[in-house]
């Protein structure tokens, strides 16, 4: 899905035969304006977003940007002015602030732990835990707060893991099979596996032909050690039970990426208000 389609989709199912409330109570004559009232400390993501959801609903419209995506904001300050048919203003308004009130809240807590990493050379990556469909945007928000995207889906990159291991009968039929299966099919995809202790980190690294060892809820001391057997022979990244409060520690072992699905399965939404003016 694209962006146009998603945002023909969105007011479908918001607008509907249209927005009655809006045609009964107000002149379609008048023209008004209003403004994209910040109520939070955050960073702020879907604003050109917001600038094509309107020209859909209305291309006479006029979007006047204050504030550019990925910019630090507070409480009080105003993203951008809309101005025109207030009729054409209300009919967008849900659509574009549930987008941007989440992408916010994905660019803010995505930001909160890079920030944290700051000085060190780790990357935060998010995952394929989005909400079907809104993955694209969600990912877009991961970015737009100073973070790094994962594989976009099950298309575009191999990631091996702990099914995928048992059900192929170990880590090293995992990692043939999955060799043949690209040479076969012609497909040139990075490898990923997962690896659940030590042990079967030793098992990657007898076997190689991966790219990057995911090393799974892994303490912070045990995590320390993995990186240092791996040397740099090839990519790692941590996952499981990484929060802002110990996300430097884990870091400070030298792991090349952190992978949290909580930036975009459980955030907060920042915040936000559209009022006429």
């Amino acid at each position: 899905m694209n962006l146009n389609e998603f945002i023909q989709a969105a007011l479908a199912e918001d607008v509907g035969s249209g927005d009655h409330t809006s045609m009964a109570c107000i002149n379609t004559n008048v023209e008004s304006s209003a403004k994209l009232l910040i109520k939070e400390d955050g960073i702020i993501a879907g604003i050109e977003i917001a600038r094509e959801i309107f020209k859909q609903v209305d291309d006479n419209l006029v979007f006047k940007q204050i504030i550019n995506d990925g910019q630090q904001v507070k409480k009080g300050d105003i993203a951008f002015y809309v101005s025109g048919s207030p009729i054409s203003i209300l009919t967008a308004e849900r659509v574009v602030l549930n987008i941007m009130q989440r992408m916010s809240g994905i660019a803010t807590q995505t930001n909160l732990l890079v920030n944290e990493l700051k000085g060190l050379q780790t990357k935060i990556l998010d995952t394929r835990k989005t909400t079907p469909l809104l993955r694209f945007i969600e990912k877009q928000a991961v970015k737009i707060g100073g973070g790094y995207n994962h594989r976009f889906g099950l298309y575009d990159m191999i990631l091996i893991k702990d099914n995928h291991i048992d059900f192929s009968g170990g880590i090293k039929k995992a990692i043939e099979n999955t060799q043949a299966y690209l040479l076969n099919n012609n497909l040139n995809l990075k490898i990923e596996i997962e690896t659940r202790n030590i042990d079967e980190v030793m098992q990657v690294l007898n076997i190689g032909g991966v790219h990057r060892i995911m090393l799974d809820n892994y303490d912070i001391d045990t995590l320390a050690k993995a990186v240092k057997l791996i040397g740099g022979k090839y990519e790692t990244e941590a996952s499981g039970g990484i929060t802002l409060n110990n996300i430097r520690q884990y870091a400070e072992t030298g792991v090349n990426y952190i992978s949290v699905g909580s930036i975009t399965h459980s955030v907060k939404c920042l915040d936000l208000s559209l009022k006429a003016c």
